[in-house]
């Protein structure tokens, strides 16, 4: 019993020592010193990422002061059916977390029986001389078993060090989850808003154009102008009412996702003819790699590592010997009830069990090289995810600048476009323009308006696409002021024309 007792602690002293298998060490990764092609950026904000997923991001939706998107975006995250799921398998894997830490305790049930048993008289005997007589006896046992398997080489610590990264994973998966609806959510409704300012102008244009083909068909009756002027300017009208049927078709699938994303059966959802949020916000530019740590992608693949090279130590304990305390039991027997917890009524079992597996056809082998090349894939897995990560946010950051110069760009055509306009208004009243002349000035300068539009729902894509890229929003943003709508000419120029 001593040896017994001895080496159960040999074994439990030995389970406190270091785990099998190497210690996670997150890889190094070469970073470049800063972005590019941003002037005034500072070199020394920069430092090599590392994730924390866990930074307060805010939520980065409510800066573009739209009531309509927040309410559309909380929805989302309250009913959207993707997330659900991805909240259940987070959920699975917290338990799974849970259940894998419960090996690093003993399990202990208990029971107990109660018999009462009538004996045969012509039972066989060990000898001829012997006589049986029929006897009815009592049998009262409650037990308690324990079975414990010695974690001597860290196997099952390693085990619970996979399950916990795992769930750590999965809780990273969900914030990615939620990142990414919301951006999408943000996107489609940008984009439906785009469409609105769009078939705002276009549908202008398709009535001057209508007037204007008119007014060719009015002098074409009366033969100061030509059966070309004429048809190609019903060509240009067809062609921009066929223009403003795609762009409602196209606004009705950005209403259909919307309703999708948000738990909503499409053909009972509506929105409401708006325009674009008239606050830009002024996300940073020239931000530092700390911002890249937020990143819940980069989180979940550097959780994905950990995980698998947990597994290593994992499959490397196959290769010697299981130590299993089993079965220990405590009890009492006793055929009276009366006597049942008395001293010798007492009975207990202690042993240890030890097994190694001499032969297996090289399994332990292949399941060991396996984990080595799991982990080997969650290097380049995680390697590529960060690679990803810097080039979207460079892709963010480059577009942002590009369509702010284009917007501006188009904001002096279009300011162009307005002084030509009322010179050409100035000179029709003064009988020097004639009505078509100026109609299509204006329609010039409808047009010019409708790209700006375009440019200017590019920005807000750009603005969602860096946040997307950064992992979140920012505390603290300062917003610039409101945007100045430019007004659409509505005035009917035709007025009094001949």
């Amino acid at each position: 019993m001593k040896r017994s007792f001895t080496l159960c602690l040999i074994a439990l002293a030995c389970a406190g020592c270091s785990p099998i298998g190497p210690d996670y060490e997150r890889p190094l990764l070469e970073m470049p010193e800063n972005w590019k092609a941003l002037p005034g950026a500072n070199p020394a904000l920069w430092k090599p990422a590392e994730p924390a997923d866990g930074a307060p991001k805010g939520q980065w939706w409510t800066s573009f002061k739209d009531e309509t998107l927040n309410q559309l975006i909380q929805k989302c995250l309250e009913n959207n059916n993707t997330l659900q799921a991805s909240i259940a398998r987070l959920d699975q894997a917290i338990a799974q977390s849970e259940a894998r830490g419960a090996a690093l305790l003993p399990t202990i049930t208990a029971g107990g029986t109660a018999s009462r048993t009538l004996s045969s008289a012509n039972r066989p005997t060990t000898t001829y001389d012997s006589v049986n007589i029929s006897t009815v006896q009592n049998d009262f046992r409650p037990i308690a078993i324990m079975t414990y398997e010695i974690d001597w080489l860290g196997k099952v610590r390693r085990d619970v060090e996979a399950a916990r990264n795992t769930a750590e994973q999965a809780a990273a998966d969900t914030e990615n989850v939620k990142l990414l609806l919301s951006a999408q959510v943000a996107s489609s409704y940008i984009l439906m808003r785009q469409y609105d300012e769009e078939i705002r102008v276009l549908t202008i244009i398709v009535g001057l154009q209508t007037k204007l083909l008119d007014l060719f068909q009015k002098r074409y009756d009366l033969g100061s102008a030509g059966r070309t002027e004429l048809e190609q300017q019903r060509a240009l009208t067809e062609t921009s009412g066929a223009q403003l049927e795609v762009l409602k078709s196209q606004r009705n699938v950005q209403e259909n996702l919307l309703a999708t994303l948000t738990g909503t059966p499409a053909a009972t959802f509506k929105i409401a003819a708006g325009g674009l949020p008239e606050t830009l916000p002024a996300f940073p530019v020239n931000v530092p790699s700390s911002l890249l740590e937020r990143r819940p992608d980069v989180a979940a693949a550097e959780r994905a590592m950990a995980a698998a090279n947990a597994q290593i130590g994992v499959a490397k304990a196959a290769f010697f010997p299981s130590l299993l305390v089993a079965p220990a039991f405590l009890g009492f027997d006793s055929n009276n009830a009366t006597t049942l917890f008395n001293l010798p009524s007492l009975l207990w079992s202690i042993g240890l069990t030890a097994t190694q597996t001499v032969f297996d056809a090289g399994r332990t082998s292949a399941n060991y090289r396996f984990a080595q090349a799991g982990y080997a894939g969650t290097v380049a897995n995680y390697r590529q995810t960060v690679l990803v990560a810097i080039q979207e946010t460079q892709d963010a950051m480059s577009n942002l600048q590009q369509y702010d110069r284009a917007r501006s760009k188009q904001d002096q055509a279009v300011d162009s476009l307005n002084k030509a306009l009322r010179i050409s208004a100035i000179r029709y009243r003064e009988g020097v323009d004639t009505a078509q002349t100026l109609a299509l000035l204006q329609q010039n300068q409808l047009t010019a308006q409708r790209t700006k539009w375009q440019m200017h729902g590019n920005q807000f894509l750009a603005n969602i696409a860096l946040v997307k890229a950064l992992g979140g929003g920012w505390e603290g943003l300062k917003l610039p002021e409101p945007i100045v709508r430019v007004q659409d000419d509505k005035s009917d120029i035709f007025d009094g024309a001949q």
